[in-house]
């Protein structure tokens, strides 16, 4: 067991960190209450199978009304400045995914009627995850749970969430030495409210129809997939004039994860999913092409495992090393892969791919020193995760 110096955000208490067995601990000191409180609410968002660090266990000194919450430390985490703080605070690439990724965060937590309390940058973690961004909620000490959440208590931790946000985007302008970016940072926060609100109203608007158009349901349920959310139940309501209303109950934001897992046995995030069932079918269709037979989906799942993914992944981890994760490093050559096909006009290939970013230093917001990569020649800094857009790649 040793103590681990991790960088952590603004705080009201004293957080430290252990590592024990290859796993890193987080222990917060706070008030008994309050500890007891928290643990509750965290162990409440793992049985909900909610995007939240994992609650340990607690240590109690009675008599001094002081306790250390012991939590799991969410492995390939970023805090939000080490996630922005090299990157140009503009529209497009990280900022507008750490977006996203707050907005869907909060109207996961609300679904499961969960109020928040003190929604901000810095009690959040994130994750890259395909193309997109994961987020994490890290503080639960205000959080509270319901059956169910009024409007008027979602309103409010969007509101906390919209100040927070703005607060955390006009600091890394200011670390940036550019405050004339202030206004445009608090405006950017500003759009989560849009994020959050065209999110909720997306799962749970009511979407009328003409009555036996199957198609429109179905459209409706595949943009729902695309959104990485499962359907429940779907329901149809009479109308007005031949109408009907649609209503669908949204399961977790996992429909991707599971259908990689049950077509491999892959354990992966849901944009990570999306981005390799994507090269699943490409690797399919490729094989059939040049085999000149039919490929079943199971036999190409399972020689692209074998042929594509477990090659390469093996190859990547003597490159990144241990405190990166290998999937997540495969996407990542997918979307250089794509940007380079792109830039030449013609498919570059995986293999040429993997040389070429491997001499660009494998370059992740994870690896510090891999700041001077992050450019590759590609214009845009940020380009190199840019919109989630291997998916559209050719033949390995």
């Amino acid at each position: 067991m040793a103590l681990r110096d991790l960088p952590v955000g603004p705080s009201r208490h004293l957080v430290r960190f252990v590592v024990t067995d290859e796993t890193t601990f987080a222990l917060k000191e706070e008030s008994v209450d309050n500890a007891r409180h928290e643990y509750d609410v965290l162990v409440h968002l793992e049985a909900l199978g909610l995007p939240s660090v994992r609650a340990i266990g607690i240590a109690v000194r009675p008599l001094e009304d002081s306790a250390i919450l012991v939590t799991e430390y969410l492995r390939h985490s970023l805090q939000y400045r080490r996630l922005l703080m090299r990157v140009p605070l503009t529209a497009g690439g990280y900022r507008e995914r750490l977006l996203d990724a707050m907005a869907s965060l909060l109207v996961d937590l609300h679904r499961a009627g969960v109020f928040w309390g003190d929604c901000s940058l810095a009690n959040t973690l994130f994750r890259r995850d395909g193309g997109t961004i994961q987020a994490y909620l890290v503080d639960a000490e205000t959080s509270e749970t319901y059956a169910a959440l009024s409007d008027g208590q979602r309103a409010y931790d969007l509101d906390v969430l919209v100040e927070n946000v703005a607060f955390g985007l006009a600091d890394l302008a200011a670390y940036h030495g550019r405050p004339e970016l202030m206004d445009e940072q608090i405006a950017a926060a500003e759009s989560v409210r849009h994020r959050y609100t065209a999110l909720w109203q997306e799962l749970h608007g009511q979407v009328e129809i003409q009555a036996g158009d199957r198609f429109a349901i179905q459209a409706h349920i595949r943009r729902l997939n695309d959104l990485g959310f499962a359907i429940g139940e779907i329901e149809l309501l009479p109308g007005d004039a031949g109408t009907v209303r649609l209503r669908t109950a949204v399961a977790q934001r996992d429909f991707h994860a599971r259908e990689l897992a049950r077509r491999t046995g892959l354990v992966a995030l849901e944009g990570q999913a999306r981005l390799l069932l994507n090269d699943v079918r490409e690797y399919r269709a490729w094989l059939t092409y040049f085999e000149r037979r039919p490929i079943s989906s199971v036999e190409g799942a399972a020689r692209w495992q074998a042929e594509v993914l477990e090659p390469y992944v093996a190859r990547l981890r003597s490159v990144i090393g241990p405190g990166r994760d290998p999937l997540q490093a495969y996407c990542d050559l997918l979307e250089h892969k794509w940007l380079r096909s792109e830039r030449a006009q013609q498919d570059l290939g995986l293999e040429a791919a993997f040389i070429s970013y491997v001499a660009a230093g494998a370059p992740a917001p994870e690896v510090a020193s891999g700041a001077s990569a992050l450019d590759l020649d590609l214009g845009d800094p940020e380009a190199m995760w840019g919109g989630g857009k291997a998916s559209e790649g050719v033949a390995p």
